[in-house]
């Protein structure tokens, strides 16, 4: 394990001595859960602030952190461009070749030598292709385009859903949702609306008021609708038409029908919902880093789409468990215009509201932006972290200083103006000044070269390239029923057998072709207890198997589990639609109780409820969480008990060490007295090796974290320049044994490390299927009948009325 390849720890760089100039040894190792409590990246273009930025996300992708990211610029897509084999032809299609045009040589050679700087470039921080390797391993990586249909096309119709019970019972929040999507709507028209004043927002506001508040989903059309005819008399104490004319609404309606219409506008109701669940994890359960791309938007429509972004984030969030580890990233490339001091764009509420509460449930916010004077800093005095690159003017200087001072006091810290002013004025490309509310110190550091090829904004036919949707063929419910069999008029079942009837909304059109189909349908409860894992679970489930031949045997392994709404179920047939000739094995009525004999049989021998288990973790998935949601629970159960035996770890080693120094400055006191300055600069390389190997382990920036290799040879060193000065007395002695007891402790620790690495390896992990069958005593067949279902040419899958488990 690489020494920068910590438990919860970012590799970010190394430090910087900016009186010298230099580069040092001592990585920059920055802690996960640092970032709970929220970062800012401030750098004027050409600072390296991209390249910071990108470094973050590659670090959280690879300790398996999802992230949302908005990238208005298009410098965030290149973190799809990895490359593990670092061969030049996989970077030829992504070169710009206006560079090699300028240096005189084709695009094959000028991929080649982008290959070899980022391999040498690499090869100088400590990574290699395997790292790459990691990276994409662990997070997949995708471009969703808002409106555009280049990347992934993301729908917003889920936006105007009915939030959460959580919101809606928060009155703050919910308020501050309706305002901030009436705000984006207007915002589209071009108004510029007063909350308090305007009267397109107070309506609006009254109209998604009184949807959500009933739990009503709404989308774009009932919205324009109820603007011409609202679902209420009166605003306030004013009846409508005295409040807002009906003339007047119409043109409201209109412009937003507009919009409606817009053959575009079409492009962002279509594609993945904008569902942060889905876009924090695939279906398999593994992270995401969800780039949202939106150069191509107008102001307008770039923050209409974040505004509603920043909602449904806040919507999830208030569904997630407290948790002080860090569990999802929001990313902003460029917070310029979504954060200003003054003017409130919808975008302002939704960040303030995740400032102050998403670090309570994990979900850190990393702003970056090369406009530092249009920030709101008082906002952001919630951030604990700030990176701070090269500024442009005094002034950008002056404006960081008063938001990097407000977060300080903030935490309670000291803050020293003068001597951090002194620091921005000398940063160079690529330094940049860590600031963070958990360490001591702020620290100077060299960026570290980044995995993913920064070749610049991507083009949208670049992106277009890029995009690999998961295509899968839908799947075939296929039965042996043949839908173009003979039709029969009338009913052919026994005169004992009293059928139910599926009740479907059939057209016209599709009579002609629709056909009664036999189906056996029952419905029984069932209990699923299993004490030593601690499992009561009650559920109704309910079951379909076709009747497809003359066997009296009914195969109800060959049937499918359903969930359907009972009042779609009807005693009563449609007279025009004719029915599929029946099986002789269904006419007999005697049959039908050996089939239900047969449905018991298999609720007990083949029906089970499916549960996962980790060995690793002794955790077992909730009834009905499907392996990806237990996946992603575990992964944060994983996490904190990770970071709280980091943090037993960190205690106990930080007494050790704390023991040991105190014991070489004595023996040092001893030595300074028979030895010379010279030896004396020589011993204190051995009191130093204790905050090295502290360092090393937790990343604090404000101690040096060189590697435990170094460490131990710098000890070493110590001890061997004593030997050499002569007169060795027993104080030498004593800190040549304090040199190896430091020497055993770095061993004890490089060993738990490694124990720890393994232990929370989630890669490793292969989960159990455990299955909780029910015994006959805990089953109740609620009911079994016949039951004729109307198929057309669809398959059984297609039909809507149904929902297969």
């Amino acid at each position: 394990m690489a020494d920068f390849e910590k438990l919860g720890a970012f590799y970010l760089g190394k430090i910087f001595d900016p009186t010298s100039n230099t580069l040092k040894d001592d990585l920059v190792l920055y802690d996960s859960k640092d970032l709970t409590t929220h970062a800012v990246c401030v750098g004027m273009t050409g600072s390296g602030k991209t390249g910071l930025c990108i470094s973050l996300l590659e670090e959280a992708a690879i300790d398996n952190i999802p992230a949302l990211v908005v990238d208005p610029k298009g410098d965030i897509t290149n973190l799809l461009l990895t490359f593990p084999n670092l061969e030049g032809k996989d970077f030829l299609p992504w070169i710009n070749k206006s560079d090699a045009e300028r240096k005189g040589v084709s695009p094959e050679e000028f991929a080649d030598s982008q290959a070899q700087l980022w391999k040498n470039g690499l090869q100088q921080w400590g990574q290699d292709g395997n790292r790459i390797k990691m990276l994409r391993e662990n997070s997949d990586f995708i471009i969703y385009t808002p409106g555009s249909t280049a990347g992934m096309p993301i729908s917003i119709l889920d936006s105007f859903k009915s939030p959460s019970d959580e919101i809606i019972d928060d009155g703050d929040l919910f308020g501050d949702k309706i305002s901030a999507t009436t705000a984006s709507l207007l915002g589209l028209l071009g108004i510029d609306a007063d909350p308090l004043k305007s009267k397109e927002h107070i309506l609006l506001s009254n109209i998604i008021q009184f949807h959500w508040t009933n739990k009503k989903d709404l989308d774009l059309a009932t919205i324009i609708q109820n603007v011409q005819t609202p679902p209420f008399t009166k605003i306030g104490v004013f009846d409508i038409e005295s409040f807002y004319p009906e003339k007047e609404r119409f043109e409201l309606a209109m412009q937003l029908n507009n919009i409606l219409s817009a053959p575009g506008f079409q492009t962002w109701l279509t594609g993945e919902p904008l569902d942060i669940d889905k876009l924090l994890y695939s279906n398999s359960g593994k992270p995401k880093t969800s780039i949202f791309y939106t150069a191509h938007l107008s102001d307008s429509e770039r923050m209409f789409f974040t505004s509603l972004l920043l909602n449904q984030l806040i919507g999830w969030v208030r569904t997630q468990s407290g948790t002080t580890s860090l569990r999802a990233l929001l990313y902003v490339d460029e917070i310029f215009g979504y954060l200003p001091p003054v003017s409130n764009p919808p975008t302002k509420k939704p960040f303030l509201t995740l400032l102050k509460q998403a670090r309570a449930f994990g979900v850190g916010l990393v702003l970056a932006t090369q406009n530092p004077v249009d920030l709101d800093y008082k906002s952001l005095s919630n951030a604990g972290t700030w990176f701070i690159g090269r500024l442009q003017t005094e002034r950008d200087r002056m404006r960081v200083l008063d938001g990097l001072e407000g977060a300080t006091l903030e935490g309670g810290s000291k803050f020293d103006r003068n001597e951090i002013d002194k620091l921005l004025s000398s940063l160079d490309n690529r330094i940049f000044l860590l600031h963070n509310v958990h360490e001591p110190h702020p620290v100077v550091f060299n960026t570290r070269w980044v995995m993913s090829y920064l070749r610049g904004p991507l083009t949208r036919n670049q992106i277009k390239e890029l995009k690999n949707p998961n295509s899968s063929e839908s799947e075939n419910l296929n039965t042996s029923i043949n839908l173009n069999s003979n039709k029969i008029s009338v009913n052919p079942l026994p005169k004992e057998v009293k059928p139910i009837y599926l009740k479907r909304e059939i057209t016209e059109t599709e009579i002609s072709k629709t056909v009664y189909q036999p189906y056996l349908f029952a419905q029984a409860d069932v209990n699923f207890l299993d004490k030593t894992k601690g499992i009561d679970y009650k559920k109704t489930s309910s079951f379909i198997v076709p009747i497809t031949s003359d066997v009296i045997s009914v195969k109800w392994h060959d049937g499918y589990e359903i969930k359907i709404d009972e009042n779609i179920l009807t005693k009563e047939a449609k007279d025009n639609i004719s029915y599929s000739e029946l099986p002789n094995s269904a006419k007999n009525i005697k049959n039908f109780p050996t089939w239900q004999k047969f449905f018991e049989d298999y609720l007990t021998t083949d029906y089970s409820l499916e549960l996962f288990y980790s060995p690793n973790f002794k955790q077992t998935s909730n009834p009905l969480e499907s392996d990806r949601d237990f996946k992603i629970r575990l992964t944060q159960i994983t996490r904190e008990k990770r970071d709280t035996e980091i943090g037993i770890i960190k205690d106990k080693f930080a007494r050790k060490i704390q023991t040991l120094e105190t014991k070489i400055r004595r023996a040092q006191e001893k030595i300074d007295r028979e030895k010379s300055q010279s030896t004396q600069v020589k011993l204190q390389t051995a009191i130093s090796v204790g905050s090295t190997i502290l360092g090393a382990l937790f990343g604090k920036k404000a101690i040096s974290t060189s590697t435990i290799s170094k460490a131990g040879t710098a000890m070493k060193s110590a001890g061997k320049a004593m030997k050499e000065t002569g007169d060795i007395n027993r104080a030498q002695e004593e800190m040549e044994l304090l040199n190896q007891e430091m020497v055993d402790l770095q061993d004890k620790l490089q060993e738990e490390l490694h124990i720890l690495h393994d232990k929370f390896d989630l890669s490793i992990e292969q989960l159990e299927t455990i299955k909780i069958r029910p015994k006959k005593a805990n089953i109740s067949v609620k009911l079994f009948n016949f039951i004729w279902i109307p198929i057309g040419n669809e398959i059984l899958k297609d039909i809507q009325e149904i929902e297969f488990i």
